[in-house]
């Protein structure tokens, strides 16, 4: 199988190519257009083992030319990632998620139409999409209602792509992940940010540690179940078919930072810091995964705490 990855300089991205090429899969990697990443985890002979390829979704010529290639499988994970970048410039995430997933979909529907192949294309979503709603595990068949620009954003990337499904017949599914994390997060995100300060805590002696919002309600999965999930998806996902990638159980920010400065050995307090809120945080975000065990057997097999210790242990090093 051929599968070609689009973001896989990222911290997801990283994480697939490495399984994929565990599951013997043939994998070609598009990148932002500077040179092939030197690090990223990847040892010598996985970074020779996969052919890197330039990719800018803002170049419909770009897209063009990467995407329209002899591939089986196109997971799609190159996006404007962080709720806050989006925010800043909510035009460019537009741009890069929403139209950039519509340029890749119609250079597979035309490779599909010309008889050139009959590749399946895996766009990655995101639980953010559900929005605000009750405190229940969101199911797929729960209305899009999102109240970020990034969760609206993916939004147009699902519907730029199921579009082109019922037009042109291209193999469309659609994952959507909740809350991720493992080693080589950045900070932008919650669960290394709050393992970057608690280290510094504990490290200076001053217990304060700034925080957002700690009410919202989330799951946090590990990073290896999430691309478990996608390598699964490939296989068994069904064309035109929505599938949520989650755990079911969540954990508040507040007691997910006080479970983590345990871990860490520190005596925490925390302080709100107003330029850590988010306006329009959803309170409660956990996902009902039901769809895709059924459909393809996937579960977490990495508990909470194994994956928290892994982050605090990253940022330890």
């Amino acid at each position: 199988m051929n599968v070609l990855v689009t973001g896989a300089d990222g911290f997801v991205g990283r994480w697939l190519v490495r399984r994929l090429l565990a599951d013997g899969r043939e994998v070609t990697a598009a990148v932002r257009p500077t040179d092939p990443p030197s690090g990223g985890g990847f040892s010598e002979a996985e970074r020779r083992a996969v052919r890197w390829l330039p990719l800018e979704l803002l170049d419909a010529d770009s897209v063009r030319v990467t995407v329209d290639q002899p591939y089986d499988v196109v997971i799609h994970l190159a996006a404007v990632a962080s709720g806050s970048e989006a925010a800043r410039d909510a035009g460019c995430a537009w741009m890069v998620n929403a139209a950039g997933t519509a340029r890749v979909a119609a250079v597979l529907a035309d490779a599909k139409q010309t008889g050139r192949g009959d590749p399946l294309l895996l766009v990655v979503s995101t639980g953010e999409v559900y929005g605000r709603g009750l405190p229940v595990p969101r199911k797929e068949t729960d209305p899009a209602a999102p109240c970020s620009v990034y969760g609206a954003t993916k939004v147009g990337a699902e519907t730029a792509a199921l579009e082109t499904w019922r037009r042109a017949g291209l193999r469309v599914v659609i994952a959507r992940p909740f809350a991720h994390t493992g080693a080589g997060q950045d900070a932008r995100f919650v669960v290394p940010a709050f393992a970057q300060r608690l280290k510094v805590a504990r490290k200076i002696g001053v217990p304060v540690v700034k925080v957002g919002a700690l009410e919202p309600v989330r799951e946090f999965l590990h990073v290896q179940d999430v691309v478990d999930a996608y390598a699964r998806l490939i296989v068994q996902g069904l064309p035109g078919e929505v599938y949520n990638v989650a755990s079911g159980e969540g954990i508040s920010l507040e007691a997910l930072f006080f479970r983590m400065a345990e871990m860490a050995g520190v005596r925490a307090i925390p302080e709100a810091d107003r330029e850590l809120l988010r306006l329009g945080d959803i309170p409660h975000l956990v996902g009902d995964a039901t769809k895709l065990r059924q459909a393809t057997g996937w579960a977490p097999r990495w508990s909470l705490d194994q994956t928290l210790r892994e982050v605090l242990d990253a940022q330890a090093d």
